[in-house]
């Protein structure tokens, strides 16, 4: 039987493996052959997810991506472990929802340094000689909200528009290094954030909720459904694609 997606032989790190969208997309790479590298702050966390995965030869490496001084150590020590990376993952993320007025410098920089810097970083640094092997791919979590406005939504808005831009110039850059980079813009997938989300904003009965319901009209996506186009993008199968985003949002963006 032709499988389309095959990551067999791959070494792939997955940033923010320690629950969610991260672990869940870790679970599904290594079921497809991949060996993992597997990087949060939350190293409970992440020896759980460690647990859960099929194959040999994962590890995990506990890092705050905050700290992006210490990156360049930590892709070291992953190259030193793991060897070079065949592909990356990044899906860790945090949001700040608040009204415009009341949000401080310190923390919009702290919802771009992880959301967007902290990626940034760890390409510059896994894209020197050595640390990947030629046709390295890369996917990264964008998301609709970098596309539609709403109240209290600037920060989370913001990092996640810089990140499709840094993935059209990254394509452009890297491709000569044979790395390819593209961006997963997400609708409202049911995770913890989105948990919160729900409580914060009255509950799925909500009149917002319902609106967004009626807009996403595939319904709230699940973490498979993120994690089935990720393992397409890090797969040969993915080799004409670069510099994409693309939407998997329930349609959402089609409304």
């Amino acid at each position: 039987m032709y499988t389309l997606v095959d990551l067999t032989g791959m070494t792939i790190l997955v940033a923010g493996a320690s629950r969610g969208i991260g672990r869940d997309s870790a679970i599904m790479f290594s079921r497809l052959g991949a060996k993992l590298a597997l990087v949060a702050r939350n190293e409970d966390g992440l020896a759980q997810t460690l647990s859960m995965l099929d194959g040999e030869g994962h590890a995990y490496f506990a890092h705050d991506l905050a700290d992006l001084e210490g990156i360049s150590q930590l892709v070291k020590n992953v190259v030193a472990h793991s060897g070079a990376l065949d592909g990356l993952f990044y899906c860790a993320g945090i949001t700040n929802d608040r009204p415009f007025m009341m949000v401080k410098p310190q923390e919009f920089q702290k919802v771009l340094t992880v959301n967007l810097c902290a990626f940034v970083e760890l390409m510059r640094c896994f894209a020197r000689k050595g640390c990947y092997n030629p046709g390295l791919r890369v996917a990264v979590m964008s998301s609709i909200a970098s596309l539609v406005g709403k109240k209290a939504h600037m920060s989370y808005s913001a990092s996640k528009a810089a990140i499709n831009e840094a993935v059209r110039c990254m394509a452009r850059e890297l491709a000569d290094k044979h790395i390819y980079v593209n961006a997963i813009v997400s609708g409202m997938i049911d995770t913890d954030m989105y948990q919160k989300y729900l409580q914060d904003s009255g509950g799925i009965d909500a009149p917002s909720n319902q609106a967004l319901l009626r807009r996403q009209y595939l319904g709230i996506g699940k973490t498979e459904d993120i994690a089935s186009v990720a393992a397409f993008l890090l797969s040969p199968a993915a080799q004409f694609i670069t510099g994409a985003c693309i939407p998997v949002d329930g349609g959402y963006t089609a409304s």
